[in-house]
């Protein structure tokens, strides 16, 4: 597996591992003008969605994630069970692909509508990962002010994400 994807998997698991035992309520509650964890869980299904599963498989799951809590759209807080329901069916499906993908597959583009997509696949793969942290930081700061202790620190076991060489 290219390093790259080992890399979203570990930080798809840090975005778990900071939201364990949130609840629903929880979850919904917005603290202006940050957005609601809910939000946060289906945001970035949206984007491996688009990415992994529409643009790279061709494969039309979940539309309703770009009106409820796609880039630009209006604040929401859906349901905490059903986002998670969601980013989980997604990063599945995300993964035939991404598990399969070469080195030669990182400099390729996608195509949308007869265009081709500004940035080529290993760009997203990385913007993709940068988002999850970005979006990983902002939840922390939601568990914080929602009064959470104990919280974990700083990042977590590396030993499934180790650095290795490739050709």
């Amino acid at each position: 597996m290219l390093l790259l994807v080992t890399q979203l998997h570990f930080t798809r698991s840090e975005l778990v591992r900071c939201l364990e035992g949130v609840t629903d309520a929880e979850a919904r509650k917005r603290f202006e003008s940050m957005n609601s964890i809910s939000w946060i869980i289906g945001h970035l299904a949206d984007q491996e969605n688009r990415y992994w599963v529409r643009l790279a498989q061709g494969e039309k799951i979940h539309p309703e994630l770009k009106e409820l809590v796609g880039y630009g759209r209006p604040a929401s807080t859906p349901d905490l069970a059903e986002m998670w329901s969601t980013w989980q069916e997604v990063t599945r499906t995300a993964d035939r692909y991404l598990g399969n993908m070469s080195v030669n597959d990182l400099e390729g583009y996608f195509q949308v509508r007869g265009k081709t997509v500004s940035e080529n696949v290993g760009t997203l793969l990385m913007r993709n990962i940068y988002h999850y942290w970005f979006h990983t930081g902002e939840a922390y700061a939601i568990r914080q002010l929602l009064g959470h202790t104990n919280l974990p620190e700083f990042v977590g076991n590396m030993d499934l994400a180790k650095y290795q060489q490739t050709g």
